[in-house]
């Protein structure tokens, strides 16, 4: 090849690596940034019942984020936004999210939504706490655990959930000290596990345990356990979102996470909450309340 033709060529195969450069910086200008990531904490009966699953998707459209959800017990979820590992927490323990507000880890309580919490046990009622307070029903619950502790059995979250924290508050309106309750053998048993996994160790057990409502119709048909004492401002189950605080955590996301909030009590959310499960299990799994506190 000749030297003129030999510079011919080197020009054109710059031309062409010029040009593929060129184009792929033009793509890698047009490709899709990453998303914006919001990290949220929330309990495990939100997951048990899908209903994060549900709204998920709907959120990360509206707003073009993901969202990013650890599925933890309430105790788990509020040391996760101490630590500011979360934008924002969705649990249900109004006492410990009212602390978490004043210690200064969260700007607001918001309440979006609730239900309530059910005792549940085997179908013959062998404790007889059917027509019972929830308080009336733990003394009874106890007392035949103690007399009769291979016919009357208690399975407790034991994981400092929401849920596992009314369990202990209704102990106390017993009138009795919960460490003298956890301490009992044979009829008091801890799981340690989510509420979806407590009640199927309730069932094999033929045991009685303190559940959502909403987690509870979800795992109905593979249970053994029927619903006995229903209802009581001490059963009342309220689910709240708070935004982590920007002044413990300076890196919080709190524009998506207000936007959050915003989400939960918007009407368009709020009415979808109030429809979830009705056509799987002829009710709602929740009751919205866009933040105003239910009474009873």
């Amino acid at each position: 090849m000749k030297r003129k033709e030999i510079t011919i060529a080197i020009i054109a195969i710059a031309v062409i690596v010029s040009a593929i450069a060129i184009s792929g910086g033009v793509a890698g200008l047009g490709a899709e940034q990453p998303k914006e990531r919001v990290k949220v904490a929330t309990t495990t009966s939100l997951y048990d019942t899908g209903l994060w699953e549900h709204l998920e998707p709907i959120f990360e459209e509206q707003y073009g984020v993901e969202l990013h959800i650890v599925y933890a017990g309430t105790g788990m979820a509020l040391e996760l936004g101490k630590n500011g590992d979360v934008d924002a927490v969705v649990i249900h323990d109004k006492a410990r999210e009212e602390q978490f507000v004043a210690e200064g880890y969260g700007v607001k309580r918001v309440p979006f939504a609730y239900n309530y919490c059910l005792i549940v046990g085997p179908p013959g009622d062998p404790a007889g706490i059917q027509g019972l307070t929830a308080e009336e029903a733990f003394k009874k619950l106890r007392e035949q655990g103690m007399k009769n502790p291979g016919q009357v059995k208690f399975v407790s979250r034991g994981d400092e959930s929401g849920t596992h924290t009314k369990e202990k508050v209704i102990w106390q309106a017993a009138g009795f000290e919960y460490e003298t309750i956890r301490e009992a053998r044979g009829w008091y048993v801890e799981s340690g596990r989510g509420m979806g996994p407590t009640l199927l160790m309730a069932s094999q057990m033929n045991a009685y345990t303190l559940t959502d409502v909403g987690t509870f119709l979800t795992y109905e048909g593979k249970l053994n356990l029927v619903p006995i004492v229903k209802r009581g401002q001490a059963l009342l189950n309220v689910y709240s979102v708070i935004v982590v605080s920007r002044e413990k955590h300076p890196n919080v996301r709190i524009e998506m996470a207000n936007n959050l909030v915003d989400f939960l009590t918007s009407t368009k959310i709020q009415e979808l909450i109030g429809a979830y499960g009705v056509r799987d299990y002829g009710m709602p799994l929740f009751t919205p309340c866009a933040g105003a506190e239910p009474e009873q």
